[in-house]
């Protein structure tokens, strides 16, 4: 297997602070195992582990094997890289991956940061399916996402790809601006997950007669909290890693303008839900954080540190609205399509309006004139509106023929009977809380069961593995 060639003391500290970056950008798969477990019902908590384990599996093989090279390997036509297979038999890594030479950083560790991306992206797909889709979807859709959609979106704007470079279609429009990945670690994955939701549909009983929504509640808030906030110190490496370099001093920046957004993106969504609904909404408080985080990805490296209360405070306001308005027709359990969907799109546009001159020049890409705020000129914005539009198309067209295609060949979703069982049982044949489904008569070694038995309380109903299978 090829290696890095020894290098300087630069490259030592720009590698551990790679790393450092990319071990807590992992860390935000316990943070969304967390998040999705405290927002399903108890009789689905334990499918959620399994899930996270198997996805972050295919991620780190197949982006090994084949995304890291389409992603970024040397450019072919603006469309997608073509070398680094299997990270081997690459060369100088500088030629090889153009447009991650700015870093001193080894190239294995610049993998490792890069596939903690596509690891978040593909773990964000599945949040809006949770509660009625089959195991084995997450397998199929997931080797699609991370060799082929996930890569060519990344390749187009992080790449040195025609959106980055502004070099499509001939009309020299100038590059599009997405610092750690508002559009391609938030509005890709949205986006696949909406397609999967067009085929998959509601969860039983989520629409009554009238259509009119009903409300499911997840069984456990703290544990949705604590995911929460450990994706918001997993966005500390997110975004201030994406620097790639400890040495030029821009992360500590980056990461006080992160934590800005996050904030104000919290207090925008408890005030907007407040004013709606009356209540201070705790999955609305966590949903703001998330969505004033996603919003702040994409400018995080190109704005001061005022703007970013604005672009968080404007992802808070806008994130309960989304919900709102989605759940009518779309059963999103988690909120993924409004806090990473709607909210990266913002954070992608919000570009074109507060990109600081300075900052345009610094990181070479975009109008180096800066955004609207700073310059009479819509080119930015028009660059970063078109940008999400061309991504979200063809993202949308392909995970939708990927999951037709699935369901055709395998099924998307679950029996109804399996749904009413719940995954747990149904897909696993066990439960994430036993105590809670199993009849206490069964639960030998639990507790009280044997002085119940001494009692003579009368066994629970029995299940067979007959019982759910389809």
């Amino acid at each position: 297997m090829h290696t890095s060639p020894p290098f300087a003391a630069s490259g030592a500290v720009d590698t551990f602070f790679v790393l450092f970056a990319a071990v807590l950008v992992l860390f935000m798969q316990p943070g969304f195992l967390l998040l999705e477990v405290g927002f399903s019902r108890a009789k689905n908590a334990g499918t959620v582990v399994a899930k996270i384990l198997v996805n972050f599996s295919i991620a780190v093989l197949g982006f090994w094997a084949v995304g890291f090279a389409i992603a970024f390997g040397s450019d072919h036509g603006g469309l997608f890289g073509g070398s680094g297979f299997f990270l081997s038999h690459y060369g100088n890594p500088a030629t090889a991956f153009p447009s991650l030479a700015g870093s001193d950083a080894a190239i294995e560790a610049k993998f490792l940061f890069q596939f903690s991306f596509a690891a978040v992206a593909l773990a964000i797909v599945w949040g809006p399916t949770l509660e009625r889709i089959k195991f084995g979807v997450y397998v199929l859709f997931g080797l699609v996402f991370a060799t082929v959609i996930y890569p060519l979106g990344a390749h187009w704007i992080f790449g040195g790809g025609f959106l980055q470079t502004g070099h499509w279609l001939g009309t020299g429009i100038v590059g599009m601006q997405d610092f750690a990945g508002s559009t391609v670690v938030g509005v890709v994955p949205a986006v696949a997950g909406l397609t999967a939701l067009m085929i998959l549909g509601a969860r039983s009983g989520k629409y009554l007669t009238d259509g009119a929504p009903r409300a499911i509640p997840g069984h456990n808030m703290p544990l949705f909290g604590l995911g929460v906030t450990v994706l918001m110190i997993g966005w500390v490496g997110f975004n201030g890693g994406s620097a790639l370099s400890a040495g030029n001093g821009r992360a500590a920046q980056i990461v006080l303008i992160t934590m800005l957004a996050g904030g104000a993106g919290t207090l925008g969504a408890v005030v907007t839900a407040q004013l709606k609904t009356q209540t201070i909404d705790i999955g609305m408080a966590g949903n703001g954080m998330i969505a004033g985080l996603v919003a702040i990805t994409a400018p995080s490296g190109y704005i001061d540190a005022w703007a970013a209360p604005i672009i968080g405070l404007v992802a808070g306001i806008i994130v309960p609205l989304a919900v709102y308005a989605i759940d009518r027709r779309i059963d999103d359990p988690v909120g993924a399509l409004s806090a990473h969907g709607v909210c990266g799109a913002w954070g992608t546009i919000s570009c074109g309006i507060f990109t600081a001159p300075h900052l345009a020049v610094y990181n070479k890409v975009g109008d180096p004139h800066g955004g609207l705020w700073y310059h009479a000129s819509v080119a930015q914005l028009v660059s970063q509106v078109v940008g999400v539009v061309i991504v979200a198309v063809f993202v949308f067209v392909v995970s939708y023929a990927a999951f037709k295609v699935i369901d055709l060949v395998y099924g998307l979703r679950v029996a109804l009977h399996h749904e009413h069982a719940g995954l747990d049982i149904s897909e696993h044949g066990m439960y994430g809380y036993p105590e809670q489904f199993i009849p206490e008569a069964e639960l030998v070694g639990y507790g009280s069961t044997p002085a119940l038995a001494g009692l003579g309380v009368a066994p629970g109903p029995t299940f067979d593995s007959q019982d759910f299978q389809p």
